[in-house]
């Protein structure tokens, strides 16, 4: 076989020569995980830390929970963002199913658990580290609140990109909510799917190389942000 025949040579083509139809998928990709990913940051990151910080009646119930979200699988999260955006669905009347803002809502959803436990447990490490201090300031659980999620940022930071990371290689729910089309809603984990299944081994090779290396950089990111961490404390 001829180095031109040879898929991985030709998905190495298109990544070299920046073929449009996969860097229109790259972008698009990036889009969705990034909007749901800081979405879901700003909603986990007080509630972790609320959960961390206040006592109250069902709260050992709603850790549990949360904690058992953060393995809920994809295809039921898709489902019931399908469910919920569909035309007799509650949110039907807005249009959302098959556009990428579907998609960033099943990210969301996908995402926020993760965020919100752990930083639950980094919180509330930190608040028993902190135990006499914060006392001895007579500081309230508001008070806390920002100033133990400033403290724990790096922690938070490796937190914040493993959502990332979940997001940017996650297919079933977005293919059950976007519906894979070209030029919309076509992502690189769906378009793998759809390519292999065509046959066109190149661009899902390609799209498989982009995401295998974005994957790589995010975990060398969170590696590198827990190393300065480390020898910030050390």
């Amino acid at each position: 076989m001829s180095a031109s025949d040879n898929p991985f040579y030709t998905a190495l083509a298109l990544i070299l020569g920046m073929d449009s139809d996969l860097i229109d998928i790259v972008v698009l990709s990036l889009q969705v995980s990034l909007v749901a990913v800081l979405i879901a940051s700003a909603l986990a990151l007080p509630v972790g830390a609320a959960l961390a910080l206040w006592r109250f009646p069902g709260r050992n119930g709603l850790i549990v929970v949360l904690n058992a979200l953060m393995g809920l699988p994809p295809v039921v999260a898709g489902l019931c963002v399908y469910l919920l955006l569909s035309r007799a669905g509650p949110l039907g009347s807005f249009g959302l199913l098959f556009t990428p803002s579907a998609m960033v809502i099943a990210q969301v959803i996908l995402v926020f658990p993760i965020i919100a436990a752990l930083t639950r447990q980094q919180v509330e490490a930190l608040q028993h580290e902190y135990a006499e201090q914060l006392r001895s300031l007579g500081l309230t659980q508001l008070r806390m609140m920002p100033t133990l999620l400033w403290d724990a940022r790096f922690g938070l930071l490796t937190v914040i990109l493993a959502g990332f990371g979940r997001a940017s290689a996650e297919v079933g729910a977005v293919m059950i909510v976007g519906g894979n089309i070209d030029g919309v809603t076509r992502v690189m984990t769906t378009s793998i799917v759809l390519e292999t299944s065509k046959g066109d081994l190149p661009l899902a090779l390609g799209l498989g190389i982009v995401l295998l290396t974005l994957v790589t950089l995010i975990n060398a990111l969170a590696h590198a942000v827990s190393e300065a961490a480390k020898r910030r404390l050390g």
